[in-house]
């Protein structure tokens, strides 16, 4: 496993500030589980608001959750005045998003000057199990002026 070393030392107070900003993430109600140099995970809860007509969360909650920890992932080894931006997100949904939340990490396969290639893995938690519902291979911009 790669190690990263993070160009900002308050990255994390940082990435938690910027995702608090984030009007969607509000709206879903998800937060904040961890972040480290290199990666991130966030929760959201499944409700009535999010699911789909089967009664799962809707996959638009894992793609959400899924493009925000792997953003957020990207960010941590970003400067103070660099933001990024997605420009490409592939999903594959493997199973039913069935539980009380779906929790989504985010981790970065390789850190370019331009463009970082990350992938994230979406849980959905039902009691004591967890089933893996959904992977996310993305690409994140470097967008320089944006924090």
């Amino acid at each position: 496993m790669s190690t990263f070393t993070p160009r900002d030392p308050d990255f994390e107070a940082r990435c938690r500030a910027l995702f608090d900003s984030q009007g969607m993430m509000q709206t879903l109600g998800a937060t904040v589980r961890s972040v480290a140099p290199g990666s991130c995970t966030l929760a959201a809860p499944i409700t009535q608001a999010v699911s789909q007509q089967h009664g799962y969360a809707h996959a638009g909650l894992a793609w959400t959750l899924g493009d925000s920890a792997g953003g957020f992932a990207a960010q941590t080894l970003m400067t103070t005045d660099q933001g990024v931006l997605t420009v490409e997100m592939k999903i594959n949904l493997l199973a039913p998003a069935i539980g009380t939340e779906l929790i989504a990490t985010g981790k970065i396969i390789r850190a370019g000057r331009r463009l970082t290639v990350t992938q994230s893995d979406i849980y959905a938690v039902d009691g004591d199990r967890q089933t893996h519902v959904a992977t996310l291979l993305g690409t994140m911009m470097t967008m320089d002026g944006l924090a």
